[in-house]
């Protein structure tokens, strides 16, 4: 079998999940790469990757979308590390500037604007170094690991997993998925969720070994609560009505 090419994501909430294909065979397998959230995505539509954790928000663009994984990047309520950072309520934000790095949170964060706020502030494209321009009535939708000690700079934080979870009256999100754009070999998939299964299992020794950059955070709290790593039925179903929020028909194999 030639390689596989595969594309992740390369925040604090994808550590697991190397820590666990590093520590497997199956990194013979592939070659991998690791990307923010949106170049993922990018080099999965192109057909760069074979195979990536990417935003899914873009899953409508594949022609034929594959979730090879038991796992994902999710939230049940709040995710910490998805927010809108504000000097002022949401309802007197006048601008917001999307994060680059992002698809799905985006996408989100327009949805939450229009259907649960009710609001429609100007929505400004940005570049690196757009956080600091977040100041007086002009917000801005950042993700990752940049959110690290922002919620002590700005008065007001609006995290997105548990508007979601408001906003649906309970249903968790999918941030990111394991996602091919075409049929992988089951033997492949079989060993890819074993290591990804791995790398959860041990995230009581991975804690010890990040670096002290990610200490801001309670790692095991992150890990173990923020993040919710098992897509789930209820996860599906999240997934289905966030792809229908965003008027998007797919049909997705789930392998």
């Amino acid at each position: 079998m030639s390689k596989i090419n595969v594309s992740a994501v390369s925040y604090l909430n994808t550590k697991p999940f190397l820590y666990g294909i590093f520590q497997h065979d199956v990194q013979n397998d592939i070659h991998l790469s690791l990307d923010i959230p949106s170049v993922c995505a990018a080099k999965l539509v192109s057909g760069e990757v074979d195979l990536g954790l990417v935003p899914v928000a873009v899953i409508p663009q594949l022609t034929t979308p594959h979730i090879i994984s038991d796992y994902c990047i999710g939230a049940v309520g709040a995710v910490k590390t998805v927010c809108i950072f504000s000097e002022v309520p949401i309802e007197e934000v006048t601008a917001l500037y999307l994060d680059f790095h992002s698809r799905t949170s985006v996408a989100l964060a327009k949805v939450l604007l229009e259907k649960h706020w009710h609001l429609n502030p100007i929505l400004l494209d940005s570049t690196e170094g757009y956080i600091d321009k977040i100041e007086g009535t002009t917000a801005g939708v950042v993700i990752g690991d940049r959110t690290m000690g922002l919620a002590e700079k700005f008065k007001y934080v609006y995290d997105l997993g548990q508007t979601w979870e408001d906003y649906t009256e309970g249903l968790p999100f999918v941030f990111a998925a394991w996602v091919s754009n075409k049929k992988l070999p089951d033997s492949f998939i079989k060993k890819f969720n074993e290591a990804l299964k791995t790398g959860l299992q041990q995230i009581p020794q991975l804690i010890y070994i990040l670096p002290t950059q990610y200490f801001q955070f309670d790692l095991k709290e992150y890990f173990t609560k923020n993040i919710s790593y098992t897509f789930d039925k209820a996860k599906k179903t999240a997934l289905e009505r966030f792809l229908s929020e965003i008027e998007s028909e797919v049909v997705i194999d789930y392998c």
